[in-house]
């Protein structure tokens, strides 16, 4: 049987690039709470005691930017000093400008429009061009990978037990990853675990390493996954007491992998947070996931990757690609009609189908944007399996 290993890693909300992303989401969130049609692309750099809010915004909101960049950082759990970084007292500097009116111009009035089509989704173009791509498997309930499943699991529990205060002496920064034995294409277990915490510094390493084994790892990983010889690191340094912005400056989109599926398929050149879903590099992606996850539900297949490109200004997508990777259970050529039969990969249609007007988008901005179980998302949803098989009946 042919062996491989693959391996996916998450970061909990207090890392300091993940942090950026809730920001940007959040200013995104704040601004499309008061109205709907804001058009925001805004990026995050935190360092030692500071951030710096930036990027262009056209929208009839007022925002107090400094407050919700704030309250997002307290809400992360940075609110003492002695975290290496503090919510009430960092310095928070803006540069935001309007959206440039090039840009505006395609995506105001498509390609299409401006040839008088008069189709109500071919109005509004990509706010860019770029490649997206999705993804769907059946080897999970989830219907992602298993690595960058089980990793968001522990990055997320590492959050859990340091807020409802299950474990004392963790901090807001961590990291995790696993590693997944596969054989012929299926996951048979987990070879080696790695989790790191920032912690006080009164916490030994081996009160820590018992910790985290017996309130992260072991309540989210099935003991049956762990394979005969795996390895479990716990803050492999020996010490994580500098965490967060003072130990490592954080950028909006710098953990795209960790957005998405872990690494196990190609990833568009574009990050998510803190655009609206006129910007294709985000509604564009979580479009091909939807349509990914309704063919493995509807048994079309038992994995599926999508590809999307698009040309700013422009409706249309300029290209589409689906591959099984020879798991489809009818003709390729069959399905990728059938699927663009279902799905109107057009932004405009993208917005109305997923309804992504909406304060949804700080949710998604750690562990991940596929996948989640915990939240409601509209491109998770499988309520297009119906319409997949009668368009290939």
């Amino acid at each position: 049987m042919k062996t491989w290993l693959f391996t996916s890693e998450s970061v909990t909300e207090g890392h300091p690039d993940k942090m950026a992303d809730q920001i940007s989401d959040s200013i995104l969130d704040a601004m499309l709470t008061q109205d709907e049609d804001s058009r925001v692309a805004v990026e995050t750099l935190l360092a030692t005691g500071v951030v710096v809010v930036a990027g262009e915004v056209s929208t009839k909101a007022y925002v107090d930017i400094p407050r919700v960049v704030r309250e997002t950082i307290l809400d992360i759990g940075y609110n003492r000093a002695k975290y290496g970084f503090d919510g009430e007292t960092c310095a928070v500097l803006t540069s935001i400008d309007e959206q440039s009116p090039d840009i505006a111009l395609g995506v105001n009035k498509s390609f299409e429009a401006k040839k008088n089509d008069s189709d109500r989704y071919a109005l509004i173009g990509a706010g860019d061009q770029g490649m997206m791509f999705g993804y769907a498997t059946d080897e999970t309930p989830e219907m992602m990978p298993l690595p960058i499943v089980l990793a968001h699991r522990l990055a997320r529990r590492l959050s859990k037990v340091r807020k409802d205060n299950s474990v004392h002496g963790f901090r807001p920064d961590g990291k995790t990853q696993v590693t997944v034995k596969y054989q012929d294409g299926k996951p048979v277990g987990v070879t080696a675990i790695v989790v790191s915490t920032q912690h006080d510094p009164d916490l030994t390493a081996e009160e820590i390493e018992r910790l985290v084994v017996d309130n992260v790892v072991s309540p989210e990983i099935d003991h049956e996954l762990l394979l005969e010889g795996v390895e479990i690191f716990v803050n492999p340094t020996g010490r994580f007491v500098r965490g967060g912005p003072s130990a490592d400056t954080g950028l909006t989109g710098r953990k795209i992998i960790v957005d998405t599926y872990g690494g196990w398929t190609p990833h568009g050149g574009g990050a998510f947070s803190g655009k609206d879903p006129t910007k294709v590099d985000r509604s564009a992606h979580y479009m091909a996931r939807y349509a990914a996850k309704n063919i493995v539900a509807a048994g079309l297949a038992e994995r599926v990757t999508l590809q999307l490109a698009y040309a700013i200004g422009v409706a249309k997508p300029v290209s589409f690609m689906i591959d099984a990777h020879d798991t489809e259970k009818i003709d390729l050529e069959k399905l990728k009609k059938a699927v663009l039969k279902v799905f109107d990969f057009r932004p405009a249609a993208i917005i109305d189908r997923l309804n992504l007007k909406r304060p949804i988008y700080r949710q998604t901005a750690a562990y991940g944007h596929f996948g989640r179980i915990d939240i409601k998302l509209p491109w998770e949803e499988i309520d297009a399996v119906d319409q997949l098989k009668k368009a290939v009946d």
